[in-house]
């Protein structure tokens, strides 16, 4: 008879904590019981354990053996518990020595033959045992790079159990891989190759400086696409707390590459126009996965043919828009993703999206068409424009126009004007509350707003919507580098929140 514990991490989003395996062996009749509301996949490794173990050359405890993740209450999914699993048996039924993992949690997934192979989200689960005070973690190989991106805990590395079994009898040491520096990334989309887009370009900026939402429209070829793409090279790279964010949530989904882990540029996600529900907001059945603009977090999320979009879909986005986060519920609780992205949308006029001149859709075809983005979704999108085809003239001009570098450090200004002004209530304008607006010290004067008063009026502008260009004055007064916005600034943000900019 035997008992012995060791920790795991369990994660419910991205957030962790701390889990206790424990395993109790008794006489009986051979059996592994797991409790402790596990899934399918917990379920199943009672198999994956065994085999891993006598594959290893350890000898597996023929009575009866209970396995249990404490705190109960709490559900436990994936195979992330194996190896911690496979531990707690062996010290508990085959008086495997655990003092090296006393002070550890052990996170890993167990082959057949005892390989210990990566498993996602290491990252938030290794963070979330730095805080709660764990001082080490033993990982697979494959999670060696992510998981020492937390400064503060010691990570060990292991690429089979039999190893860490070596480990802890003394036998045996475990491999220290060495982290592969990351290597350097593409070069970002630049701004100079758009031609002849003066207004889209103006747009982007005012967009990137203030973290504002953006629609436009045109015809095929305007340059949507080129503008959106070349949205993430102008804005400001990912501070630490930022790059970790954006990090643990794609080491969640499994899409952290092994050779440069952490994320430090703007990430850039542009889900197809078939994509559902569960893709863009997140979800799915047990386990819930974070969506397309969770893993935009800290970036953009950009919907090219936008009214080609599923309008069920379109409007699930309107909560984590306002929100900045996404929240799932279940019948076993809520599981909460980060959402804080900017929103790039891109649409045709028309379905035919022929040239102005070729296209023949009744103006009731048109209206339909857009109509698919709904109102309450269009009052959360600061910057509404209309982009013209592009001249032939500017292909074929002398100009230099401007590189995405010089852009770039107009919008790293701008960014340090607004958060100077609105610390510590908002980042950015695009953040600041409403509240805010109206205070004193930062309340514009009422001959300023007299456009927006009559545009309210006229039913033309909503309460959200008037707040939302007072914000966007913000961003076009610190792009120039006023201290407060004028009423140029006042008319140019109705302007472009009503599809036209002259």
């Amino acid at each position: 008879m035997g008992y012995a514990k060791v920790r795991s991490v369990a994660l419910h989003g991205v957030v962790g904590e701390v889990i206790v395996v424990e395993a109790d062996v008794a006489p009986g009749l051979p059996s592994l019981i797991v409790s402790g509301l596990p899934d399918a996949a917990l379920s199943e490794a009672r198999d994956r354990i065994r085999a891993a173990v006598h594959n290893s050359g350890a000898s597996w405890p023929q009575q009866r053996i209970t396995v249990n993740l404490l705190p109960a209450h709490i559900r436990k999914h994936g195979s992330g518990f194996d190896l911690a699993m496979a531990v707690a048996v062996l010290a508990a039924g085959a008086g495997l020595p655990i003092g090296r993992v006393v002070d550890a949690v052990v996170l890993g997934e167990l082959g057949l033959d005892g390989t210990l192979r990566p498993v996602r989200g290491v990252l938030p689960a290794v963070l979330a045992a730095s805080r709660a005070g764990v001082g080490s973690a033993v990982v697979p190989v494959g999670n060696v790079a992510e998981a020492r991106l937390i400064p503060d805990i010691a990570v060990r590395a292991s690429d089979s159990l039999g190893r860490l079994i070596g480990y802890l009898h003394g036998s045996e040491r475990l491999p220290d891989p060495v982290t592969p520096s990351a290597p350097p990334e593409p070069a970002a989309l630049d701004l100079a190759d758009v031609l002849g887009q003066e207004r889209g370009r103006r747009v982007i900026e005012l967009a990137a400086a203030g973290r504002h939402h953006i629609a436009m429209f045109g015809p095929p070829g305007a340059g949507k696409t080129m503008l959106a793409q070349r949205l993430p090279g102008i804005l400001p790279p990912l501070g630490d707390q930022e790059a970790i964010e954006a990090t643990a949530l794609h080491s969640v989904a499994g899409t952290l590459p092994q050779s440069s882990p952490l994320v430090r540029r703007p990430p850039l996600q542009a889900p197809h126009h078939t994509a559902s529900v569960a893709a863009l907001v997140g979800g799915g059945s047990g386990l819930a996965r974070p969506g397309a603009i969770s893993l935009a977090h800290h970036g953009v999320l950009f919907l090219d043919e936008c009214a080609e979009f599923a309008p069920r879909a379109l409007d699930a986005l309107r909560q984590p828009l306002e929100e900045g986060v996404v929240r799932l519920r279940r019948a076993y609780g809520e599981t909460v993703f980060p959402a804080r992205t900017q929103l790039v949308m891109a649409a045709n006029p028309c379905p035919c999206a022929r040239e102005q001149q070729s296209c023949r859709c009744p103006s009731l075809v048109r209206r339909r068409y857009l109509a698919r983005l709904s109102g309450p979704l269009m009052d959360r999108v600061d910057l509404q424009v209309d982009l013209d085809p592009v001249r032939s003239a500017a292909l074929f001009g002398t100009e230099d126009v401007e590189p995405s570098k010089a852009v770039a450090a107009r919008v790293l200004q701008a960014r340090a004007a607004a958060a100077e002004r609105w610390t510590p209530h908002a980042r950015s304008n695009g953040e600041a509350p409403s509240a805010l607006l109206r205070h004193r010290r930062f309340r514009l004067p009422a001959q300023i707003l007299q456009p927006l008063r009559q545009a309210m009026d006229q039913g033309r502008l909503s309460a959200r919507g008037f707040d939302r260009v007072i914000r966007v004055a913000w961003t076009a007064a610190d792009i120039d580098g006023r201290s407060t916005p004028d009423a140029g600034d006042v008319r140019e943000a109705l302007q472009v929140r009503s599809r036209r900019m002259r």
